[in-house]
């Protein structure tokens, strides 16, 4: 068993009427704040006014970058760390979702930099420090909030690229899961389907990759996501089917169901090379990708873990042989994220043909091999996005 040091200093205020706290936070760190967010629903829904009320209550001077988008530019980075610099901002607020969170994170790292943030988009830089960075969470998805990894877009170089650096956890984060009560059908669909993913590609790992209790830990909280995730859909103001996904969304992606894993991300990035290209919404293109990597993994060395999965998740008889069982749990899988999610199941679907799948395959192996829970080839990789057309 390998390993691990498990370190994640982010204080959580979780539940209704946490936000009263923001202003002493936010004072605690400096007088003058960045206020990052996407469009304008902070504004519709009142919570806009409710931070901006805290900010002016601290005594604190408010700076602004709206418009941040839902997969984070590496312009709005730039634009967020030129303000922190010419402004001597002191802490960075992020309202939103996982994109406003993600990219905050880089503001707040690239307004302690002289040179260009996406140099740690793209590895020529790492961040030796950052402005410290509080958090107001509105969308149960990328479990942005609880840990120190982001991504961000290039449009020009076609890029999106995730990495992760101690300095830009989060020191604390506001998660009232009454926030997300106005978050509409889709995109509730779209996050759920993130926060699956996140937990999938943890849980399937080679043979001594993790360990019982943590194999435990993540199949309760895929359960989790399947039993509540209709919940929200069809009741979006449920406070205990939100609370669920919310709290979740955090520990999927928090380090600790992850602490032992001895393999690589699969289905993340190939999905980060189809919406770097056609900016799909990211939960989507995760639906669409998991299944049919299910599918193209399973053989005669991965069936036990799907086999573990089909009965531990999905209740499937385990008397039943093995190769049937994973494969119950591959269309159960399929069930879940199309027909209870109603979330689109191809590609075709969304207007994307095989064009580019060289281009997206090989730059999501970086050109030689992605090593996953089974190691694929560009090849590969080709093969499962023409079974998503």
């Amino acid at each position: 068993m390998n390993s691990f040091i498990y370190d994640i200093p982010t204080k959580v205020y979780f539940g209704p009427n946490q936000l009263g706290n923001l202003g002493k936070e936010l004072a605690a760190y400096g007088k003058k704040v960045l206020l990052c967010y996407g469009g304008g629903s902070i504004k519709k829904s009142g919570l806009y006014a409710r931070v901006a009320a805290q900010v002016k209550e601290a005594g604190l001077e408010l700076f602004e970058l709206s418009g941040i988008d839902p997969n984070p530019r590496v312009t709005s980075v730039r634009a967020g760390a030129d303000i922190c610099k010419r402004e001597g901002v002191d802490v960075v607020l992020a309202v939103g979702g996982g994109s406003v969170l993600d990219c905050s994170k880089y503001i707040a790292a690239g307004a302690c930099y002289d040179g260009d943030p996406w140099d740690f988009s793209s590895g020529a830089a790492a961040p030796e420090r950052a402005l410290p960075l509080i958090t107001v969470l509105t969308l149960a998805a990328t479990g942005s909030e609880m840990d120190n990894g982001g991504v961000i877009t290039n449009i020009e170089t076609k890029d999106k690229i995730g990495r992760g650096y101690p300095c830009m956890q989060p020191k604390v984060s506001f998660l009232d899961p009454t926030e997300t009560y106005s978050v509409g059908r889709y995109q509730t669909a779209c996050g759920c389907a993130d926060i699956l993913s996140h937990l999938l590609e943890i849980y399937f790992v080679p043979e001594g990759g993790s360990m019982y209790m943590l194999d435990r830990f993540m199949e309760g909280m895929i359960k989790t996501v399947i039993k509540y995730a209709p919940v929200a859909l069809e009741q979006p103001d449920s406070y205990e089917a939100r609370a669920n996904l919310m709290w979740t969304s955090s520990w999927a992606i928090n380090g600790m169901a992850g602490a032992l894993q001895n393999c690589g991300w699969t289905c993340h990035p190939i999905e980060h090379e189809l919406s770097a290209i056609y900016d799909i919404t990211h939960g989507l293109g995760l639906a669409i990708l998991t299944p049919r990597w299910m599918k193209y993994v399973l053989d005669d060395t991965t069936v036990g873990r799907f086999r573990e999965y089909g009965v531990n998740v999905f209740g499937i008889d385990p008397s039943l042989p093995t190769m049937d069982i994973a494969r119950r749990s591959i269309e159960l899988t399929e069930d879940f994220l199309f027909n209870k999610l109603g979330l689109q199941s191809t590609l075709t679907e969304i207007g994307i043909d095989s064009r580019n799948f060289d281009i997206m395959a090989g730059k999501s192996c970086h050109g030689e091999v992605l090593k996953g829970y089974k190691a694929l080839t560009p090849e590969d990789v080709r093969k499962i996005l023409e079974m998503c057309l």
